[in-house]
């Protein structure tokens, strides 16, 4: 009875020992798509960066462009406004502010302030590198990208705020005049 005890054993464990690969096999593509779909459940690239395997924050990228004012039809990297400018090809928002218009001005105030706002904005951005980060959405209404412009964690949005020279960003536009 002892040697029949022990032989069941002896199957059984060789019996489990045999399951094994095939579990690693079946649960090996099992994995694998579950890898895949978390990388690519991530929100897509912008400009402000590219997303990571597990995170669903932007990793910052570093700009460093020579700006201008835009002037003509073709746009790569130039200033529009004190809020709007161009980078590689994409019309960018500043989004934590709004800045007095260029374009249309409602009164000689607003023109000057904007002139202002403009030429400034063209200062900031050459002043070395900075960075994009999203804001609450990716785009406003006329397909510009939202985005907070920062350099070492600053905003530079709120130093034309801090300067007089654009309004801190409270869902409208405010007057100028």
């Amino acid at each position: 009875m002892l040697q029949f005890e022990q032989q069941p054993r002896r199957l059984q464990s060789k019996s489990r020992k045999a399951r094994w690969p095939w579990a690693v096999l079946i649960a090996s593509p099992i994995v694998g798509i579950g890898v895949a779909w978390l990388w690519n459940a991530a929100p897509g690239s912008s400009p402000a960066g590219t997303s990571s395997l597990f995170s669903r924050t932007p990793t910052e990228e570093q700009f460093n462009e020579n700006f201008s004012e835009c002037s003509g039809p073709i746009r790569i990297s130039c200033v529009v406004d004190g809020d709007t400018f161009w980078l590689q090809g994409e019309k960018i928002r500043i989004a934590d502010i709004n800045a007095p218009e260029v374009s249309e001005p409602q009164c000689p105030t607003e023109t000057q302030l904007g002139a202002r706002a403009t030429e400034r904005l063209v200062v900031l951005l050459n002043a070395g590198p900075f960075s994009l980060e999203t804001a609450d959405r990716d785009e406003d209404k006329y397909g510009r990208k939202l985005r907070i412009v920062t350099r070492g964690g600053d905003s530079l949005g709120k130093t034309l705020v801090n300067e007089g020279l654009a309004e801190s960003w409270k869902g409208y536009r405010g007057s100028w005049c």
